[in-house]
């Protein structure tokens, strides 16, 4: 399978880029209602947690985190939650997001890979990260998110 890489540039700092990547209010705009939980050390276990199929704590996503430079990087394995895949621990792919200032903007790329072959969120994950994206730019930009009718 194919990497999963996007870039993107949004006119904001980065510091504003990575405070709705991690802080509970930026989460919960852009990942519908989830907050990341974690420590955000290397090696520490991290989850987006919210309402969904198993009720308010609903673990949408979850792994482990391999590298973490505030205002510049993150990344970490990544598996889709229990609820949605029986077979969610062995499903793991890579998620790095990298965060460079290029004048006023900010330069987010995104690359999800390590697929394993015949994953069966591939295509719903190549159409959910242009979603995410977008989403990010447009609080940074905006201070609101997009209305996608759900």
């Amino acid at each position: 399978m194919n990497d999963l890489k996007y870039v993107i540039y949004v006119g904001a700092k980065p510091e504003v880029i990575w405070n709705i990547l991690v802080s509970p209010e930026g989460t919960r705009a852009i990942f519908f209602g989830s907050t990341l939980e974690s420590t955000f050390e290397v090696g520490a276990p991290y989850a987006y947690v919210g309402p969904g199929n198993d009720g308010d704590r609903t673990v949408h996503v979850y792994g482990t985190v391999l590298a973490f430079e505030p205002n510049k990087l993150m990344s970490f394995t990544e598996h889709a939650g229990p609820s949605y895949r029986d077979n969610h621990a062995e499903l793991e792919t890579r998620v790095t997001m990298t965060l460079e200032e290029v004048g006023e903007t900010t330069k987010l790329t995104l690359v999800n890979d390590q697929w394993p072959d015949n994953h069966p969120s591939y295509v719903s994950t190549q159409e959910s990260w242009p979603m995410l994206l977008s989403n990010i730019k447009t609080l940074a930009e905006t201070g609101k998110t997009l209305n996608f009718g759900w």
